[in-house]
């Protein structure tokens, strides 16, 4: 009986950069340009999962009708205020050294993030990380963002793997429950803020520190060469 060879589906940030928090300031920035008032650690709770559920968790906590056109607004000055900050976002510890030991292993690895290109391309590519080569699925190309599934079932298929025989890495509870939703196995990482509790609570397998720490314990949830 072959062995199923695992895949790898990489969320970005918080997982493989260490950006968390340029957005959570960014999204402060954009609302604040908006006249809408939330707490910085309130913003923090929904990185990572889609605009729309961010505007519809915002609705509920602030009690505003915000129009389409608001929304479209927020997004365009929250991307602004994130690419200014973007030059500063370096990759985590063993990110890069992750990905070049899956590569040289040939164990397929792919990247699905909630961001759209205009702000995830540049970190991206500061990653090293070349999307002509490697499969990158991004929100404009899924209808639907975590904790939906679509992100990482489109990424499982850019890869031509099954997603069941895929691991999710992520750092947040919403990727967590995407991939518990698409079928996949989901690793956590403690390199976005999110504790370990939280991410075992929403699914999580393994939990490491960091892209680091997950490839010193590679073996637990995929094969050494």
């Amino acid at each position: 009986m072959p062995i199923r060879q695992t895949a790898f589906l990489f969320d970005l940030d918080g997982t493989l950069v260490d950006s968390v928090y340029q957005h959570v300031l960014a999204w402060h920035e954009a609302l604040e340009a908006e006249g809408i008032e939330l707490s910085v650690w309130r913003i923090h709770r929904r990185i990572g999962m889609s605009g729309g559920l961010f505007t519809n968790m915002l609705l509920r906590e602030t009690g505003l009708t915000i129009e389409p056109e608001r929304i479209e607004r927020l997004r365009q000055l929250h991307a602004q205020a994130y690419n200014q900050r973007s030059g500063s976002i370096r990759p985590l510890p063993g990110a890069r050294e992750l990905l070049a030991y899956l590569t040289d292993a040939g164990m397929p690895w792919a990247i699905a993030t909630s961001g759209r290109m205009e702000t995830a391309g540049p970190v991206i590519r500061n990653l090293g990380v070349d999307p002509q080569t490697v499969p990158v699925i991004t929100r404009d190309k899924v209808k639907y963002a975590k904790p939906d599934p679509d992100l990482f079932i489109a990424a499982a298929e850019a890869l031509g793997h099954p997603i069941e025989n895929t691991c999710v890495v992520g750092d947040s509870i919403w990727d967590m429950l995407a991939a518990r939703r698409a079928g996949a196995l989901g690793v956590g990482l403690l390199s976005g803020g999110y504790g370990e509790d939280e991410l075992v609570r929403a699914s999580a397998y393994r939990v490491y520190q960091d892209p680091a720490d997950l490839l010193e314990h590679i073996d637990e949830v995929g094969r050494k060469l």
